[in-house]
């Protein structure tokens, strides 16, 4: 379950039954869930809510799949796709979290960053 940082508050949110197509950049963390079409990029969190269906190119420091994603999707950080989460597509993650019962259909690549790797690598 994603837990909020204390210094982590949600600057946007698009709520259940909005529509946006188009381009997001953000700063922070941003909360989607109502349908989302088009490309997501930034530094920040991006969470995606249980009834939020998401298509897009996504670039963001974290992504926490709580609903349905469909794209490519790369992270510098996390990705986490909780247990009613639903990933189709190509992933770049650091690290990735997949919890018993989520769904991910794709291809994943994890990149040797900062956090990657065995100590002494």
């Amino acid at each position: 379950m994603f837990v909020k940082k204390k210094d982590e508050e949600v600057k946007a949110f698009l709520g259940a039954g909005a529509e946006f197509s188009g381009k997001l950049v953000l700063s922070g963390s941003v909360r989607i869930d109502g349908n989302f079409v088009g490309e997501i990029s930034g530094q920040g969190t991006l969470i995606v809510g249980e009834k939020a269906r998401v298509e897009a190119d996504i670039t963001v420091d974290s992504l926490f799949v709580f609903g349905e994603v469909r794209g490519t999707i790369e992270t510098a950080k996390k990705l986490e796709i909780n247990s009613s989460g639903r990933l189709f597509g190509k992933v770049s993650t650091v690290l990735l979290v997949i919890e018993e019962g989520a769904i991910f259909e794709g291809e994943c690549a994890m990149p040797r960053g900062n956090n990657g790797g065995q100590k002494g690598e």
